[in-house]
Formats: structure tokens, sequence, C-alpha cells
């Protein structure tokens, strides 16, 4: 969308307020507004300046200033706002060189896609994460030197089946058994009209829906398809994404999360990832021979992808809660194999069409937690050092991962128990995210930090609830 087209949009819907939107290193969207009468050609020209010191993993406060500058192709009116607002999301540049701001997650996805042209392995690469949440009625938590809880409640979770009814309404059953959500009707499914209502303001923001449908736990877990794209606008999607699925149920008296693992004993959320390569208009991850109809290129893609599966965790399950969620039993993808079909490896090949077009890799292991203008790009480079390297996965496994011999079972690699292993990997490998300056040391050791410092040792320095039920007597 020229910048022009952008003013006339403004114009056209009468726009009172410009939201200007970035993201910040853990992957959350901030933001500030502006008067309509503010959106002029020097406004893209010339950026508007922002404190980048008060952003996580941003600048250090004796050099704060920093310049945000809107970038037209992202265009829309708010759904949510009751004064007409035009959104934009916007890339960050240093307002003394004028250069892209290395820490900009956003810049280091568009930085990926033109490395990815650079290698002459392909010129495209297309991303289509499944994104897992839940729909809460109520969250409740604190923590404080003489506490620590959480209370959650849905009117659809299996616990409420004993309990009276609430507001005056009696109980009416039809709640859904723990890892039976996989797809009752309603009334069982009592979040289809909510569902509806989410995808209607998706696609009013010009995100093309698949599918929509309740998801496996209780309590109203949900998935939501969005129409695969390329690597920084899906990335952009993604938050789009979040922003809609929460104002959405907001509006309706609910609450949304896509923390991996909310529930105790029940499915968590993962955002399973599918992605090709794509080179002169022809998917070069296809080849109608090879196992699962899939190329060689793509079979040493999933060789990198497993060889740097650990340092890559740091990006795709960045909080200490996606290792709740990467356990056995629950269908997560722990399993470092490739298999078609099968949803216990963390890549998977589907073989719901043996079309060109439609073959890829779904990456299993990423849940919906991570800063997606990290993870696409980590994961994107993994997968090239594999092509480059002709690296070989291990060989595929058909069997269910979860009922092998021990012997067999013995032999299969799995994915790291928490988020400080991950972590260690990443320290230790990350050469290959260095190539054509995609990531940097400055953001590889931004992110160390502030997760071990901000999240790692935040967790470990408080005593867990459970922990009483273990110990107090001790």
């Amino acid at each position: 969308m020229p910048v022009k087209d952008v003013l006339d949009l403004a114009k056209k819907n009468k726009a009172e307020i410009i939201d200007l939107k970035f993201v910040d290193m853990p992957g959350l969207w901030q933001h500030f507004s502006i008067p309509a009468a503010e959106l002029t050609e020097d406004l893209f020209e010339n950026g508007i300046g922002f404190d980048g010191s008060s952003i996580r993993g941003f600048q250090a406060i004796n050099e704060s200033d920093m310049l945000l500058f809107p970038d037209p192709e992202t265009a829309l009116i708010d759904p949510f706002t009751e004064h007409v607002t035009l959104s934009m999301l916007c890339n960050i540049k240093d307002p003394l060189t004028r250069e892209p701001y290395s820490r900009d997650p956003r810049y280091l996805a568009q930085k990926a896609e033109n490395y990815l042209k650079t290698t002459g392995i392909a010129d495209i690469s297309y991303w289509g994460p499944e994104i897992e949440f839940f729909i809460f009625d109520s969250i409740r938590f604190g923590q404080g030197p003489n506490e620590g809880y959480y209370h959650i409640d849905s009117e659809e979770g299996f616990w409420n089946a004993g309990q009276p009814g609430k507001n005056g309404n009696g109980n009416l059953g039809y709640k859904i058994r723990y890892k039976e959500g996989y797809f009752p009707v309603p009334p069982m499914d009592q979040y289809q009209d909510l569902r509806s209502e989410m995808v209607r303001n998706l696609e009013k923001c010009g995100i093309k829906i698949e599918v929509h449908h309740h998801e496996v736990g209780t309590a109203g877990q949900t998935e939501i398809d969005m129409r695969y794209g390329t690597l920084t606008k899906m990335a952009d999607q993604v938050l789009l994404y979040k922003y809609i699925i929460k104002n959405t149920a907001r509006q309706r008296g609910k609450t949304v999360t896509v923390m991996p693992k909310p529930l105790f004993q029940d499915n968590g959320s993962g955002m399973h990832t599918h992605q090709s390569l794509w080179k002169n208009g022809k998917n070069i991850f296809y080849d109608k021979k090879g196992y699962g109809l899939i190329s060689e290129t793509a079979r040493h893609y999933i060789g990198g992808l497993i060889k740097h599966a650990h340092a890559l965790c740091a990006f795709i399950a960045p909080t200490t809660n996606s290792y709740r969620r990467l356990v056995p039993g629950y269908e997560a993808p722990i399993n470092l194999v490739y298999s078609a079909r099968n949803r216990s490896a963390c890549d998977r090949i589907p073989m719901y069409s043996t079309s060109e077009k439609a073959k890829r890799l779904e990456f299993r292991t990423p849940d919906p937690s991570c800063n997606p203008y990290y993870a696409f790009p980590a994961m994107l480079m993994a997968g090239l050092d594999g092509v480059k390297n002709k690296l070989e996965p291990p060989k595929p496994i058909d069997k269910d991962l979860y009922e092998l011999e021990p012997a067999e079972a013995a032999k299969v690699k799995s994915m790291p128990g928490s988020l400080d292993q991950a972590l260690d990997a990443l320290e230790k490998d990350h050469d290959f995210l260095l190539k054509g300056d995609v990531f940097t040391k400055d953001v590889i050791e931004t992110w160390l930090e502030y997760k071990r410092k901000k999240e790692v040792d935040a967790i470990r320095l408080r005593p867990h609830p459970y922990e009483f039920a273990l110990y107090f007597d001790i």
C-alpha cells in the first residue's frame, strides 16, 4: 500500500487516531497513538521518536532515543476501538545513523528473508503456524513473600461438573472431559459462536482463515488456523492474531491465554509450524519418489532442525512454562525424529494431499509463547544449515513413539527438559544463526541474559505451592 493510499484510507474511514505498534524482545506488541492530523508523508519519511530504554530488551537509559517508521503495508482499521483508529506496524531505527535497529525483532525477520535469497537454495519460504489457546472465564494469580497461587475457572471445565451453577443458573452439564475436546459439537463445545466471531474479526483485518475448532483440552482449548504466508508477513499476522482473539474474548466477558501449559493433567497449547521452501515458483520440498513425497532438500532441512533442536528451543519454546508442555503423555512432540503422519514425532510430514503445492514440513515443538520474528528465522536458519551441509536426520519412525520397546526408545533423543537447558544449548550452538548477519551476537547475548535473569532465576527463587504438599511435614 503506497503512503498516499494510507492517507486516503484514514480520510475515507474518518480516522480520529493513528496507532503505531512495534514489538519488544519477548514478543509483545507495544504502542502509542497520535491524532489523525499528525498522519502526513513526513511521518513515513522521518519517523517519530520514542524512549527505547523503557522497552524490554532494548536500549540503556543513556542511549534511549529511538525512531519508529510506520510500514504502510500494514495499515488497517482497528475493529475494537471506540474512536476510529488506523493502526500500523513500525520498523525501528537509530536516530543518529538512521540504520535499522539490530534488536528490532521485525528487522531480524526481514534479514532472514533477504538471506534466504542470497543462498541460492530458494527465493521464498512459506509459514503456516497452528496457534492453540485457552478461553477462560476468570484467572487470578499472585506471588508474595508468604503466598503464591493461581486460580483458573471456566464454565466448560470438567472440574465444574459437580458444582452448582453460577449467577443463579443451574448446572446444565456438558462439561468436556479431560483430553476429550477434539471435536464434540455444541452444547458440549460451548465456544462455537465466540470462535466464529474471532474468525470474522480476523478476516476483517485481512487474515485468511482456513478452519476453527475446539482442541483436545477441557475448559475451552481452541485452534484457529491461518492460511500460510511469507515469513515476515506471517510473523506480523501472529501478533495481530493474538491481539484480535484476546480483544474479541474480552468483549464477551472471557479471557484468552496462549500460555503453553496453564492446566495440570491436560494437553498444553502448541504452535505446530508448517514450512516450505520455493524457488522459481516451484516447491523444492516435493519429490514424488521420496519418503512422504519429500525431496532430499527437505530431508536435509529436517536434519538441520533436528541437529540444532536444543538451541532452537530457546526461541521456539522460550518460557519456563513451555517445558510443562514438552513432557510425555500429552501428544507433545518431545522426540527428535521425523515421520509421515506420526504426531508423536517433532517433525511430521502431513499426508492429507499428494499435491506438489501442499507438500511441507510440520515442526511441532514451537509454542505460541514465542516471538515469531525470532522463532521463524531461527527455524529457517537451522533448516538452511542442514541443506548446505547435507545433514541427514535419524531414520523416520512410523510407530507410536510413546509405545516403543525400551531398547528402541533409548536410541531416540529428546528435546531439552527445561528453559535453562535450552539457553545453555543456544549459548554453545548459535553459529548457524549468525550467517548473513541474520541474528547478531548482541541479540543472542541480550536474549540469554534477559531469559536467565527475568525468567529462569525468577522461577528458581520462588517456592512452588506443591512443594508444601511434598515437604511441609518433612
